[in-house]
């Protein structure tokens, strides 16, 4: 989705994700029989004094968490810019967490983004927009599944604040 956004403008997010499923999948390849879900990745990597994976994993579901709002603002107000969603996201879920100057690099970023209309013409491929509408709807509630899931386990185990 991000390259949709072109030019790179979301390199830092694509970035972030794919270290942080990276940081997730070494320690899931680390000990396969004890992580077949990410709860027990996270709880077998405390037992044996570690948390890299854990902490890739709170990064990691705080992104897709900026997704999921970014993509649900898109689609709940079909009237504003692209950037407006994006940036309702950010200020919501990532702002709280960054510093200044990662900040202003986002604020940049942001308001590159493509026009609305281009963005959801390339997402749909060509198909029914309101099909597309539809799945992109069921594929929101799925993810929004997870990641509260994900989010309480977290942050109610002590892991960290997505």
């Amino acid at each position: 989705m991000f390259d949709l956004l072109g030019g790179g403008v979301f390199a830092f997010v694509q970035n972030d994700l794919r270290s942080n499923i990276g940081g997730v999948r070494h320690r899931y390849e680390a000990a396969t029989p004890d992580s077949p879900t990410l709860e027990k990745l996270a709880l077998n990597e405390r037992k044996c004094g570690q948390r890299e994976g854990a902490a890739c994993l709170v990064r990691l579901i705080r992104g897709l968490w900026f997704t999921c709002e970014a993509l649900r603002n898109m689609q709940e107000d079909r009237n504003a810019e692209l950037h407006v969603c994006f940036r309702r996201s950010f200020d919501a879920v990532l702002k709280p967490r960054m510093s200044f100057v990662v900040r202003s690099v986002v604020s940049v970023a942001i308001r590159a983004v493509p026009h609305r209309h281009d963005f959801y013409a390339r997402l749909a491929q060509g198909g029914s927009h309101e099909k597309f509408d539809s799945e992109l709807t069921k594929w929101l509630a799925g993810l929004e599944v997870v990641i509260l899931r994900m989010k309480d386990f977290l942050e109610q185990g002590g892991y960290g604040t997505v």
